[in-house]
């Protein structure tokens, strides 16, 4: 049994089956990881949709940016659903698309298994988040998402404040927090204030701010965190955290990385000649 998790896809639909061949992904007893933003950008998003919603049973998502934009533009109005790129208007369109959906919305912000000792989520943790306190939030979200209560909070989760965590937040601002530290953040200031702008890689950004997972006073975890999310970072292993968004939407490699050995491994492919390169 191999355990692999695998980078933003983001509708890179030739990548992911070459990733899987070069796997030798068996679902009979290997399982997959897909750290979010599976949609968007790549062209064959519903291909992707198809493919892992097919291997549902040997998989587990926890959703990006991207796939929450999805399920926000696929509860408004059609004219609206119709304003969206061809990509995604193929998703809202096909016949199975009420069916892809309503599995996407029920994936997870946050995935931990516990005898791996690894942690899987898109973009990161708060720096004042102890694992506990993450997966606790995560779970307020995942079940407003799952229920009743889903379209207001996809029609309002959109905007960049509030920008730090406080265990104060409630309602809409607590959830809001909560969604842009899972799928938003890259660079915070020292008191875990998010900064939406600096997008660049480390060492490109302004004095004061840290990545994520640098901030000063950072909470200890005993977990080793896979995240994606940031293609500026790329490939990334260092201080617990495995970084494995390496821009194939953009021209680079899609990237996957075995967590159930000694040590994890990396294991890569190029992204189709006609990706935009950056």
């Amino acid at each position: 049994m191999a355990i692999y998790a695998i980078g933003d896809v983001q509708g890179c639909y030739p990548e992911l089956q070459r990733l899987l061949e070069r796997l030798r992904f068996d679902p009979s007893s290997d399982r997959l990881w897909f750290c979010g933003d599976l949609v968007n950008r790549g062209g064959e998003s519903l291909e992707v949709l198809r493919l892992i919603h097919g291997l549902r049973e040997h998989s587990v998502v926890t959703l990006g940016n991207h796939d929450l934009s999805l399920l926000a533009i696929a509860v408004r109005e059609p004219e609206a659903r119709a304003r969206t790129n061809p990509d995604l208007r193929r998703v809202l369109e096909a016949e199975d698309s009420a069916t892809l959906v309503d599995w996407l919305r029920s994936q997870s912000m946050l995935h931990h298994d516990t005898d791996l000792g690894f942690t899987l989520v898109h973009a990161g943790l708060a720096p004042s988040w102890t694992l506990k306190q993450a997966l606790h939030i995560a779970n307020e979200v995942e079940r407003t998402l799952r229920g009743p209560a889903h379209r207001g909070l996809l029609q309002r989760m959109f905007g960049n404040r509030p920008a730090r965590w406080s265990s104060k937040l409630h309602g809409q601002d607590r959830l809001r927090a909560a969604i842009n530290i899972f799928t938003r953040m890259r660079y915070c200031d020292a008191n875990g204030r998010i900064d939406f702008d600096a997008k660049g890689a480390p060492g490109s950004q302004r004095a004061g701010l840290y990545p994520w997972f640098e901030v000063p006073g950072l909470k200890s975890r005993d977990t080793r965190i896979v995240c994606g999310h940031w293609s500026a970072l790329g490939r990334f292993a260092g201080l617990g955290i495995y970084a494995i968004d390496t821009g194939c939407v953009w021209g680079g490699k899609l990237t996957a990385l075995r967590l159930d050995g000694e040590e994890p491994q990396f294991i890569t492919v190029n992204a189709e000649p006609h990706r935009k390169r950056t």
